[in-house]
C-alpha cells in the first residue's frame, strides 16, 4: 500500500469500485485512502475471501509473482484496473489482475498475460505479446508486434521497434531505443540500446 497501490486505488474507484481494505507487511502510517488495514495477505486469507482483490505491487515483478501464485489459488483472479481513459482495442485478449494506467494506449490483437502493469501515457502498438508480470514504465512505446517475455522492465519513455523480441527477466533503462532482439536475463541501456550485464 504505497504509490503505486496509491493510483491502483484511483483507477478502481474511478472504475466504480469501492475500495475498503488493504493488506500489506504492516500497518502503513501513509493512509491517503483511509482504508482499513487487514493484515499481511498471508495471515488474512480467510477475511479476504469476501472481497474482489488487485495486486498493487508497481514495478517489483518477481514480488507481484509471488503474491498471485500464494494467493490466486485460494481467492481467484484478482480484478482489472483500467483507467477510464486509456484506450484498448476490443481484440485485445487480456488475462487478470492488470494495471492500465491513465492515458495508455493498447491496439488491435495485443495480448496481455498475467498481472501486466502498462504506466502512464504507454503505448502498445498492434500485434504485441506482452508476458506475464511485465511492467511497462510511463511514456515507453512499444511499436507493432513487439514480443515481451514474462517478468521484464521496460523503463520510462524507452522505445521498441517493431518486430522486436526481448527475452523474459529484461531490464530495459529509461529511455533506451531499442532496435535487436533482446536474449533473456540481462540488462539493456542506451541509443541503441546495449547490454550491460547478464
Amino acid at each position: 500500500y504505497s504509490g503505486h497501490a496509491h493510483t491502483g486505488v484511483d483507477i478502481l474507484t474511478a472504475c466504480g469500485y469501492r475500495v475498503t481494505a488493504y493488506c500489506d507487511n504492516e500497518k502503513k502510517d501513509q493512509n491517503p485512502f483511509n482504508l482499513t488495514y487487514l493484515g499481511p495477505e498471508m495471515e488474512v486469507l480467510e477475511k479476504l475471501k469476501q472481497y474482489d482483490y488487485f495486486i498493487g505491487v508497481g514495478n517489483n515483478n518477481l514480488l507481484r509473482r509471488r503474491i498471485y501464485e500464494a494467493v490466486s489459488p485460494i481467492l481467484g483472479e484478482p480484478v482489472n484496473a483500467i483507467h477510464p481513459s486509456a484506450v484498448i482495442s476490443p481484440s485485445v485478449k487480456l488475462a487478470y489482475g492488470h494495471f492500465i494506467s491513465a492515458n495508455v494506449s493498447v491496439n488491435a490483437t495485443t495480448e496481455l498475460g498475467m498481472t501486466a502493469v502498462c504506466n502512464t501515457g504507454s503505448v502498445i502498438e498492434h500485434g504485441c505479446i506482452i508476458g506475464d508480470f511485465t511492467f511497462i514504465a510511463p511514456g515507453a512505446v512499444l511499436c507493432g508486434d513487439v514480443t515481451i517475455g514474462e517478468n521484464t522492465l521496460v523503463g520510462a519513455n524507452s522505445v521498441i521497434k517493431q518486430g522486436i523480441i526481448e527475452g523474459k527477466n529484461v531490464i530495459i533503462g529509461a529511455g533506451s531505443v531499442i532496435v535487436k532482439d533482446i536474449p533473456d536475463n540481462v540488462k539493456v541501456f542506451g541509443n541503441p540500446g546495449r547490454i550491460i550485464s547478464r
